[in-house]
């Protein structure tokens, strides 16, 4: 079985030993042990992958904890309920701030050209 330390972890994510720490102190990643050391398995590195990601689309930690849990668990009529509501919420509020960054992309460029020009207009004074 292949394993992982957590040095070799925080070297392929690009991340602090101690954020790797933190996560399993929170209960989201469980490394076995051999004395101090901790020993990661596959399924810890791809717990790690998938927390990272999704707290770059803006999952909290308590959202991936009951996603992992969801996950874990034979997942019942209800869970999977659950697990979908939490999609589309997740999903409505990116479609949100996708909207948001267009609009605000579409300022910019107007602010851009607004500058650009008046530093034509200077320049040909």
């Amino acid at each position: 079985m292949e394993t992982f330390k957590i040095s070799e972890l925080a070297k392929e994510f690009d991340i602090t030993t101690r954020s790797i720490r933190f996560y399993e102190d929170v209960g989201l990643l469980h490394p076995g042990r051999n004395g101090n050391t901790r020993i990661y398995k596959r399924r810890d590195k791809i717990r790690l992958k998938l927390i990272l990601r999704g707290k770059r689309l803006g999952f909290s930690l308590a959202e991936i904890r009951e996603l992992f849990e969801l996950y874990d668990t034979n997942q019942s009529h209800a869970q999977l309920h659950e697990m979908l509501r939490i999609i589309d919420d997740k999903q409505a509020m990116l479609q949100r701030q996708i909207r948001d960054i267009d609009a605000v992309m579409q300022e910019l460029e107007l602010a851009k050209a607004r500058c650009e020009q008046a530093l034509n207009n200077t320049e040909t004074q």
